[in-house]
């Protein structure tokens, strides 16, 4: 665990043209407000001499008084803008940036640091739960969800603490709030008859190979999108997961992995192997699973998730999150022997204890099992008729692929989100050469369909008077 440095030391980060930058508190402007300065140093030893000598040079605020008067607002931008940013992925800013500057400082911005009260910031909360959702409301509910509003809180008692820390407030005032209850995510795992009918139909939909490497790694949505063939040794089959793919403002963009443990190695089964290096010949490109549109930009990770879903529903699957896909894979590993440790470093976790945590259902069946097995040994007892047995290998599927109906040229698409929500989408070329996509969202198949109808509609017009005008115009010479 990496060791922390004390109040009043200052940071010392790692930049990314490979300097280290140290940045400390030399005093406090007209407001109020702390004043930072910083060092560089091509080493981190060498940054952390700096920073002492600058710290030396400087005499230290003497006060022990909170600074009265500043904003909470203007603290909470010096501090996201000083402290967090420069070390934040751009992914994690936007979720900062949005918690910050349009849920809280909105609501408590213009309180006095040393005003602000516990009850403050749970009547905040409150209203946040009962209304403090900005976009959607009709489709999502009024209120923000549970983890939203832990969220938000998170984000508060962090700046707060710096707050603390700096001698601007005696204590945390978040401290004392009450929460919502963390509750995790329900997890869903696929049957083994499920995912043979998954890969049947996945065959028929075009996606049969990478359902099939999903089923088989465990690899988040985001860095299967991301996979180069160069990432994949075809003679040794081990396939290493370097760089992820998400969106930014609405642009695809591939970064590292978060963790350090994101980084990994995974060693493909030759059955799989074998069918990778079949489709290989069909790709042309160097992105293991391209774009449909782009064969040089790798698969948009949303595109990745639609898709399932058409799969999942053709399949006669339960509706499941591209994210079980990994649970599935997870469960079946251990449920086959595979040990807490090695499948922490497959599937990209940064502690086993998180592993433990995540699949503590399926420990608990691995003990039982164990203790069944035991018993057998030293006790003589009868073998169970269900539990302790070894996983069976499920009896081949007799499903037949749904052919479906292809949709008409210009009809759009309809795409369930969940089971209340659909969402219609309608990309057409525009006169300027390019693709305008716009969407529409109902609470029924039915609904959405006619909503993506008058949609169409109207977009046809729009494009075809621009048309109109663009003919219009004067040409110039």
């Amino acid at each position: 665990m990496a060791k922390r440095r004390k109040r009043g030391e200052g940071g010392v980060s790692l930049r990314k043209d490979g300097r280290w930058e140290g940045r400390a508190v030399i005093g406090y402007d007209d407001k109020g407000l702390p004043v930072t300065k910083n060092v560089l140093a091509k080493t981190k030893s060498e940054c952390k001499a700096k920073l002492t000598a600058l710290k030396d040079s400087i005499q230290a605020p003497t006060s022990d008084q909170p600074k009265p008067g500043i904003l909470l607002g203007d603290w909470l931008d010096f501090w996201y803008q000083s402290y967090k940013k420069p070390n934040l992925r751009p992914n994690t800013q936007m979720s900062y940036e949005r918690r910050i500057y349009q849920h809280i400082i909105p609501a408590l911005g213009g309180t006095q640091l040393d005003k602000l009260t516990t009850n403050d910031i749970q009547q905040f909360y409150t209203r946040l739960k009962q209304g403090g959702r900005l976009l959607r409301a009709e489709l999502y509910g009024e209120g923000l969800s549970d983890q939203t509003v832990r969220g938000i809180h998170t984000t508060l008692h962090a700046a707060l603490d710096k707050a603390v820390s700096e001698k601007l407030l005696f204590r945390n005032p978040a401290d004392g709030c009450r929460l919502p209850p963390a509750k995790a995510r329900e997890m869903q795992v696929l049957t083994p008859e499920e995912i043979q009918r998954l890969l049947i139909q996945a065959k028929e939909d075009g996606c049969f190979e990478l359902l099939l490497l999903e089923l088989s790694t465990g690899l988040r949505r985001g860095e299967i999108c991301a996979l180069q063939w160069d990432d994949l040794n075809l003679r040794t089959g081990e396939l290493r997961v370097e760089r992820q793919v998400h969106r930014i403002n609405g642009e695809l963009v591939v970064s590292p992995p978060k963790t350090k443990a994101g980084n990994r190695s995974v060693i493909l089964p030759a059955p799989v192997l074998s069918v990778l290096k079949a489709y290989k010949e069909t790709v042309g490109s160097k992105w293991m699973f391209p774009s449909p549109i782009n064969k040089n930009s790798p698969r948009d990770p949303a595109t990745a998730r639609k898709r399932l879903q058409t799969v999942l529903q053709r399949a006669g699957c339960k509706k499941v999150r591209f994210h079980d896909l990994r649970h599935t894979f997870s469960t079946l590993s251990l449920e086959h022997g595979m040990d807490i440790k090695t499948l922490s470093t497959i599937i990209g976790h940064v502690s086993s204890s998180t592993t433990l945590n995540v699949y503590a259902h399926v420990t608990d069946e691995m003990r039982r099992t164990a203790a069944v097995k035991i018993d057998q040994g030293i006790g003589k007892a009868d073998p169970p008729i269900e539990r302790g047995v070894a996983p069976r290998k499920p009896a081949p599927s007799t499903f037949q692929a749904h052919k479906g109906q292809r949709r008409k040229a210009g009809t759009g698409c309809v795409t369930q989100i969940n089971e209340k929500l659909w969402e219609g989408r309608y990309s057409p070329v525009w006169p300027d050469g390019k693709k305008h996509a716009r969407n529409v969202y109902a609470h029924s198949e039915e609904e959405c369909e006619k909503l993506l109808a008058e949609m169409i509609a109207e977009m046809k017009a729009e494009i075809a008077a621009e048309k109109e005008q663009l003919k219009a115009e004067p040409k110039v010479d």
